[in-house]
């Protein structure tokens, strides 16, 4: 019996010791240090090539060469609206004859005639060639008095989703004029692409940055008809801040987003938060580059030359004080070790040791 509080102490200094052990490990978690990555042209924007897309922005090359490059001719279809006039013979003249679905017009003697894809010219001389059995050198004319059969769906962020027509052969900023333009939501919109969905297989996607920012008209691709514009909501572009910030998580990537806007939209950093170890992670290829900024310096001297400009899918990491992480939860314990000692009673010591333990598995 005389042996039973020395095996109890051992006991004791056993559970310190798990603790300590279970400490290290958690403490070493906290040391995320990213190795950075060197680039073969730093500069200001922090500009590298993007990884892989589900889709990529065409060329002004591919545009030009899914462009037709015969004269354009409108052709008829249908909700056309045309007047058919025939000189001197008012009974056979027509106005506001509707284009059925189906491409058809009916005419007095002449009778159905399918314009469906044709143009002036061609119905004109059908309709000419068929009067010439009843009378004597017929002449008529044919005139379109409304539009329907050059359109294109315009949808998604414009203000006025739906169908646009053309009078003649339209393009992208025509139809995007035609929808009403892009909807305003402040300073901070920030619309960077659009897709021209044409037939079953064409897919273009229009930079519409580099188009209304940049004025680059090569990319105003001409629009066909029953061509589909779709504009995706700008929510779909995100970047990431994670690390010693009050609210890690993703932030939407607005115009201009910077990498101390993107600190402070998550809260700015936590008081364990090491400032000169920042990192930007942007991801390439398979393993993606990391460039580290010292964000201590950038506010401390207003030196905005690490102020890099965020894209999609970065992720910008701040490290914690790794000392400072383990101390503070070493501190938390002190209490309850500093009782663990030869001196304290032994059921004192059983008693903080399982508080102790109650807290660490906690």
């Amino acid at each position: 019996m005389k042996q039973l509080p020395y095996l109890r102490e051992i006991r004791i200094k056993r559970a310190c010791l798990g603790v300590l052990v279970c400490i290290l490990p958690l403490s070493a978690c906290t040391g995320i240090s990213p190795k950075q990555t060197e680039l073969k042209v730093p500069n200001k924007d922090f500009e590298m090539s993007q990884p892989a897309k589900t889709h990529e922005f065409s060329s002004p090359e591919t545009i030009a060469a899914v462009t037709p490059t015969e004269e354009y001719t409108y052709r008829l279809g249908p909700g056309d609206v045309v007047d058919i006039n025939v000189w001197n013979r008012p009974e056979l003249s027509r106005i506001n004859i509707i284009v059925s679905p189906d491409g058809e017009i009916a005419l007095p003697r002449v009778g159905i005639v399918n314009v469906l894809n044709r143009n002036l010219a061609q119905v004109q001389e059908e309709i000419t060639s068929k009067l010439a059995f009843y009378y004597e050198n017929p002449e008529m004319t044919i005139s379109i008095q409304e539009f329907h059969n050059n359109k294109a769906f315009v949808l998604g962020q414009v203000s006025k989703p739906g169908v646009v027509n053309f009078p003649g052969r339209g393009t992208l900023l025509e139809a995007l004029a035609l929808a009403g333009g892009l909807p305003y939501h402040g300073k901070e919109t920030f619309l960077t692409k659009c897709a021209i969905i044409r037939g079953r297989d064409i897919v273009i996607w229009i930079d519409l940055q580099d188009l209304l920012d940049n004025g680059n008209m090569a990319l105003n691709a001409h629009v066909r008809n029953n061509d589909v514009i779709f504009i995706p909501e700008a929510e779909d572009e995100t970047a990431f801040v994670m690390g010693e910030v009050a609210n890690p998580g993703a932030v939407q990537l607005k115009r201009g987003l910077s990498l101390v806007k993107a600190v402070m939209l998550a809260g700015g950093l936590t008081s364990d938060a090491n400032p000169e170890m920042v990192f930007i992670l942007r991801q390439t290829e398979e393993k993606g580059n990391v460039r580290q900024v010292d964000l201590k310096h950038i506010l401390e001297n207003g030196d905005f030359s690490q102020n890099y400009r965020l894209l999609p899918d970065d992720i910008v990491y701040i490290c914690p004080r790794g000392i400072k992480k383990f101390n503070y939860a070493v501190e938390q314990l002190l209490p309850a070790l500093r009782v663990l000692n030869l001196a304290t009673m032994v059921n004192q010591s059983y008693a903080y040791t399982q508080e102790l333990r109650q807290q660490v598995w906690n």
